[in-house]
C-alpha cells in the first residue's frame, strides 16, 4: 500500500499550467528524485506536498489520512530548503531545536534528540556553533538534522546540494542517503541534476511541462527511455539519423552507409527518415563480435575526462561521441584520424520516424 499519494494533483496560475493531473504512489521509506529543468513543475509539486501551494485540483494522501486541506504544520513533514534558511542568531543545538521548541516538547528531551540528530549528521562537537562558523556542507547538515528532528512522516527535498561546489556535493548527496535509509523515512528529492538522481534514488520521476514523462528505476530511466525527452535529459545521447532502404530486412543508410537493423524498425516503411538513440559507452572503436552495425568516419574531437576518453566521430550529417576508457599504454586517436566504430543493434533505441 502506497504511504505517499498524489491523485490528479495540478496547479494553474492564471491562465498558466504549472502542474497538470500528476498521479503518483510512493511506499514507506522510498526515495524518489523529481528530476527535470527549471520550469518543469517538480519545485511547484513538492511545495504543495508541504502545504505552501495549494492545488487548483486533485489530493495528496499520507498514509491514508487526506492532507490537502492542511496548513504546513499540520502534515507532519520535514523540508530542506536550498537557501539552508539557518536562523543566524541562534546556534547550531538552537536551529536543530527549533521544531521540537515550537512544538513544547521538553527541555530535557528537546536536549536529548538534538544531541541524537547532530551525532546523526557527524557534527556532534557543533552544537555551540552559530550559521557563520559553518562550511555550506555543514550548514546543509545541519538544515537536514533541523527538518529531521521532529520525526516527520515524510521529509522534502528542494534542490539541497545546488549551492556548493562539485566535490561536497557528491559526498553529502551520500550522507543524505545513508541517513534517510537508517532512518527508513519517505523522501521526495527535487533536482535538475541527472546524476543525483541516478546515483541517489529508489525511483525517479521525470517531469517536463508540468506532467510526468515517466517514472522508474535509475536503471530504466537510463536505459530504456520511453520518449524522446526522457532519451536526451537523462545522460548523454546520441541522435542518429537515418533513412529506411528495406525493412523487411532491416536495411537503412546513413551518410551513406548501409546498416542492417531487422527487427529494430517498429514498422517504418522504405524511404522513411528515423531517429535512434544511442549511448556513448554502447560504442566501441573495435568491432567486438561478427555482423555487428559498422560504420566509418572521421575523428571530430578527444576531451580526456580522466578515467574516460570521449572521442567525436563524424560521417557526414551525423557524428557521435562515444567513451573509451584511459589506457596509459594506448594512445587515442587524433582529430582527423578514420576510424570505424561499431555498437549492438540493441542498444539503438527507435525515437520516432517519418
Amino acid at each position: 500500500m502506497a504511504f505517499l499519494e498524489l491523485e490528479n494533483l495540478s496547479k494553474s496560475f492564471g491562465g498558466n499550467v504549472g502542474v497538470h493531473q500528476v498521479n503518483l504512489a510512493i511506499a514507506r521509506g522510498e526515495f524518489v528524485s523529481f528530476l527535470g529543468p527549471s520550469g518543469c513543475g517538480k519545485t511547484t509539486t513538492l511545495r504543495m506536498i508541504a502545504g505552501f501551494e495549494p492545488p487548483s485540483m486533485g489530493a495528496i494522501r499520507i498514509d491514508g489520512r487526506d492532507v490537502t486541506g492542511l496548513r504546513p504544520n499540520q502534515r507532519n513533514i520535514g523540508m530542506v530548503f536550498q537557501s539552508y534558511a539557518l536562523f543566524p542568531n541562534m546556534t547550531v543545538a538552537e536551529n536543530v531545536g527549533f521544531g521540537l521548541k515550537v512544538a513544547r516538547k521538553p527541555a530535557s528531551e528537546i536536549a536529548a534528540r538534538v544531541a541524537e540528530m547532530l551525532q546523526l549528521i557527524g557534527l556532534p562537537e557543533h552544537g555551540d556553533r552559530y550559521p557563520y562558523q559553518l562550511s555550506g556542507g555543514q550548514q546543509q547538515r545541519v538544515a537536514l538534522a533541523r527538518a529531521l528532528a521532529p520525526k516527520p512522516s515524510v521529509l522534502l527535498l528542494d534542490e539541497p546540494l545546488s549551492a556548493l561546489d562539485a566535490k561536497i556535493r557528491i559526498s553529502l548527496r551520500e550522507e543524505i542517503r545513508r541517513v534517510q535509509r537508517q532512518l527508513g523515512i519517505t523522501t521526495i528529492y527535487v533536482t535538475h541534476d541527472q546524476e543525483e538522481a541516478l546515483s541517489m534514488s529508489d525511483r525517479i520521476v521525470v517531469m517536463n511541462e508540468g506532467r510526468i514523462e515517466q517514472l522508474g528505476t535509475p536503471f530504466e530511466i537510463y536505459n530504456y527511455p520511453r520518449t524522446r525527452f526522457v532519451a536526451s535529459f537523462v545522460g548523454t545521447l546520441n541522435l542518429l539519423h537515418a533513412k529506411v532502404v528495406d525493412p523487411a530486412s532491416g536495411r537503412m543508410e546513413v551518410d551513406g552507409q548501409g546498416l542492417n537493423l531487422a527487427g529494430h524498425l517498429n514498422g517504418a516503411k522504405a524511404g522513411d527518415r528515423v531517429t535512434f538513440a544511442l549511448r556513448p559507452e554502447a560504442i566501441s572503436l573495435r568491432a567486438e563480435q561478427p555482423d555487428i552495425p559498422l560504420l566509418s568516419g572521421t575523428v571530430e574531437d578527444v576531451s580526456f575526462l580522466g578515467s574516460i576518453v570521449r572521442m567525436r566521430v563524424r560521417f557526414g550529417e551525423n557524428a557521435v561521441s562515444l567513451d573509451t576508457f584511459n589506457t596509459p599504454s594506448e594512445q587515442p586517436p587524433a582529430p582527423g584520424a578514420r576510424v570505424t566504430i561499431s555498437f549492438a543493434a540493441q542498444d539503438l533505441r527507435l525515437l520516432d520516424h517519418s
